[in-house]
This record gives structure tokens, sequence and C-alpha cells, in this order.
């Protein structure tokens, strides 16, 4: 569908000869003033007004005010025969996307018009995916059920919209990040930016830079001046995971930011002020390592100003269905795959594992069931990993012995046989990488197997390289 070009002017000549640079490439329609034009702005919605400066009865500033009032996503370019710089200084004041001085060059004319409509579909786009973020992002879709995730949904409401300083602690994998979104994605700083850094995973002779920036030759490779994390999170929000990974100088550094809320870049001797929200997390235990002198008091006290705990998954097993549908939604609707569903062996198999991986562990387990269980309607213990059934059967052998059924010696035979069948099966029965998964020698994989009873299924082995299957 070709775009829609509103045309005022009150020359007919100069309509004329805009309507034939722009057709065929947009369609456009005609006002001759300014009432005729804002009606047909109203009726029409254009996606673009080519609006004259001088009108009969009021001047287009005035047009341009009234259409900025009522729709300000639609771009508005100026059209003049004089070049009085004040007139473009207002118009573009006013909200104009452009100006354009008559007679006007025809290229220049369609660049421009193709520009502005350019900016307004990059804007709309810009618009629409912040929208999808703040919708992903907004708390609720933070999942589970259980009293401690309700309690954390309605901490996050209470603190969202402020400047307070907030300190995530939990296991890896329990969505700290997401906490740390969701704080960010449900405050007014939403339209900001959000920037996370992962203390950990830069060296130490980066971090000081990565955060504060540097100096074109303030040391050996700045051979260009670098905006560190906290101009870029300026009026923002900026996440720094993993802060019990900092070193004490950096320590001592942010102390310094956090309480003067400015910094000098590496190398620089001008101080920055930011307006920064600090939102931090780890998975250690602050106090602990305070204690050890490993960690600042004076800067832990300043980041822990609102404490948020995290508790692991297998605290909370109600949300464990909860987070396995949500994760398979969004797979299926990520691949436009028909519905499917969890059979009830599958959820009591999810229920009863441990998750020493959290949420993150789930998320791929899932995964993983989504891709074994394609063609199918139902995901039942077939797709899901051997680990969850052999967690479940090591449970099973530790009650056992305990109620007396089992001896000790049979039920540690009977686990050594579940782990190397396990390597095994993983390996494709390739003894040699089977025994490199367990961390001991070929001979001793194949004792082991007789030992155990441990044959090798011809219709599962895979030929082994005759190089490897000679001792």
């Amino acid at each position: 569908m070709k775009k829609r070009i509103l045309l005022i002017d009150d020359e007919a000549r100069v309509r004329a000869s805009l309507k034939a640079v722009l057709e065929p490439a947009y369609e456009t329609i005609q006002a001759a003033d300014a009432q005729e034009g804002l009606e047909l702005f109203r009726k029409e919605a254009p996606h673009l007004v080519l609006l004259d400066v001088i009108l009969p009865g009021t001047d287009g500033l005035s047009v341009l005010q009234t259409i900025r009032a009522e729709d300000r996503t639609a771009p508005v370019i100026m059209l003049t025969g004089t070049k009085a710089v004040k007139t473009a200084v207002d118009a573009m004041k006013f909200g104009a996307a452009d100006y354009l001085s008559k007679p006007f060059d025809v290229e220049e004319l369609r660049i421009i018009v193709d520009r502005a409509l350019k900016d307004q579909e990059l804007q709309r786009e810009v618009k629409q995916l912040r929208a999808q973020v703040v919708r992903r992002y907004a708390f609720h879709n933070l999942i589970g059920k259980s009293p401690s995730m309700q309690d954390i949904y309605t901490k996050i409401e209470q603190v969202a919209d402020s400047r307070t300083t907030v300190f995530i602690s939990g296991e890896s994998g329990t969505g700290k990040e997401l906490v740390a979104k969701a704080l960010h994605y449900n405050s007014s700083r939403r339209e900001r930016p959000f920037i996370a850094l992962n203390c950990a995973a830069l060296p130490e002779t980066l971090i000081e830079s990565e955060l504060f920036g540097h100096e074109k030759g303030s040391f050996t490779d700045a051979t260009a001046r670098r905006v560190g994390q906290f101009e870029l999170a300026n009026t923002g929000t900026l996440f720094l995971d993993e802060i019990g990974d900092l070193s004490a100088m950096t320590q001592a550094k942010l102390l310094r930011v956090l309480q003067e809320r400015e910094f000098t870049r590496v190398g620089g001797v001008q101080s920055i002020k930011v307006d920064v929200r600090i939102v931090t997390a780890t998975n250690k235990n602050l106090e602990e390592l305070v204690r050890k002198g490993q960690f600042r008091e004076d800067l832990y006290y300043r980041i822990n100003v609102i404490a948020l705990y995290l508790p692991p998954l297998r605290e909370r097993g109600e949300d464990v269905p909860l987070l396995a549908k949500h994760f398979l939604a969004k797979r299926i609707e990520e691949e436009n795959r028909p519905p499917q569903e969890f059979s009830k062996d599958a959820v009591d198999l999810l229920s009863r594992y441990p998750w020493p991986g959290n949420v993150r562990e789930m998320e791929n387990i899932i995964e993983q069931a989504f891709i074994w269980s394609k063609g199918s309607d139902t995901i039942t213990p077939e797709h899901l990993p051997t680990i969850l059934k052999n967690d479940t059967r090591s449970t099973s052998l530790r009650d056992d012995t305990l109620a007396g059924r089992l001896s000790l010696e049979k039920a540690v035979m009977e686990f050594e046989r579940e782990i190397i069948l396990d390597a095994l099966k993983r390996t494709g029965y390739i003894q040699t990488h089977a025994a490199n998964l367990l961390g001991i020698s070929r001979r001793m994989l194949k004792y082991r197997m007789d030992t155990l009873g441990i044959g090798r299924p011809d219709q599962e082995v895979n030929a082994e390289p005759q190089a490897i299957v000679q001792e």
C-alpha cells in the first residue's frame, strides 16, 4: 500500500509540482488552506504532511502546532518561499521533521520525504519493541505462585518506582537479572537505558575502564575516548551482577560513585555527574565476605539498602509445573508449533528433581524435551534427559537402603551401574569416551562393566575405532 502524503499549499501550481514529483511512489491528497488541510489531516490520517509556511487566513506554523498537538507521529515538512533562519528554527522547535525552501530541488525533496518516512517507521518500531520489552519484564511475568515469589512480586511493586539501590541475592540461575529488569521496566526510568554488567566476566585490568570509560591515550590500547557503563546508563538503571567478585580497588571507586554520584574517566581529570539507579546481585554470601575482609563493609551497607532474596527452585516445588508450562509455551510460540502438554509422569519427574541449576537449568531441559518431542502432542518421561530419571533412581536407592530393604553394598553397586550405563549411552557405547567422561581408564571401565554385568546391546552399539578398542 502506498503511503499517503498531504500537500497543504495555497498555490495550485506548487501543489501540482509536488504531486508530479511524489507520484507514483506515493499517494497525494491536496488542500489549499489551513482549514481544509486540518480537515483532511483528521479524516485521511496521512503518513506525512508537506506544509506551506504562508497560508491565507493563518500561518503554517500555527497549523503545525495544531497537528503536533493532535498527532505526534506524522512527520511534517515545512515549505516556504523565504530562507529566513528564524522561521526554520521556529518550525523545528514546534516539531517539524525538516524544512524545504522554494523553489525546491526535486531530488532534495524526494530525499527529505523518504528520510522522514523512514525515521517515522523506525520510531514506530522502536516504540513497539519498547512496549514488548516492558510487557516481557513486567513483574507479573516472573513465573511463580509460591508464597516466596508472591513476596518478591510485592516488594518489586513497592520499590520499583524509586531511586533506591537494590541488592538481589540468590543461587546461580534463580533469575536475578530478570528481577533487575522487572525493577527497571516497572519504574519511571523504563524508557531510559538498562545496562547490565557481569563484574566476574571482566579481567581486573579492564573493569575500571568498562565501568567509568577512559580518555584517549590513558593506556597503551586506549586509541580513542570510550564512554563507560555509568555514562551509558545515565538517567536509567545500571545492573552490576556478581558484585562480590570486584577487587578491593574497584570496590573503593564504586563506593565513591555511589556516595558522590560522580566519577572520572580513566586518564581523565574532569568529574562527570550521572543520574543512575544501581541494582546489584551476587550468588555469594556478602556478609561472610565482609567478615573475612574480602568485601568493604561500607560498600556492603551502601548497596544493601533494599535486599531481595530469590529462593532456589528446590524450595518452591509448586512453581515447577508452572515454569515448565511457561517455557514450553514460549518455545511453541517461537517455533509456531502445534500445542503440546506434559504427561502426568513427566510432571512428576520434573517435580521430584532437585534443580541444582535452578530456573536456568529448567529452561534448558524443557528446550531439550521440546526438541525430542517434535511430532508428538505430549511430552513424556522419554523426552526428558536421563539425569532427571537417574536422580529419581538415586533417591529411591537411598530410601530403600535407609528402610532396610536393600544392603548398602547392593545400593552402591546399583548406583555405580546406573552411572556407567548413562556414560555409555551418552558416548554411543564407545568405551574410551565413556571412560574419559567418568575419569577412569578404559581397562578399569571394562573391569567394572564385567563385575556389574553390563553388556553392549548390539542395537545400540556404535562402531568403535579399532585403535580405541585395542588395549
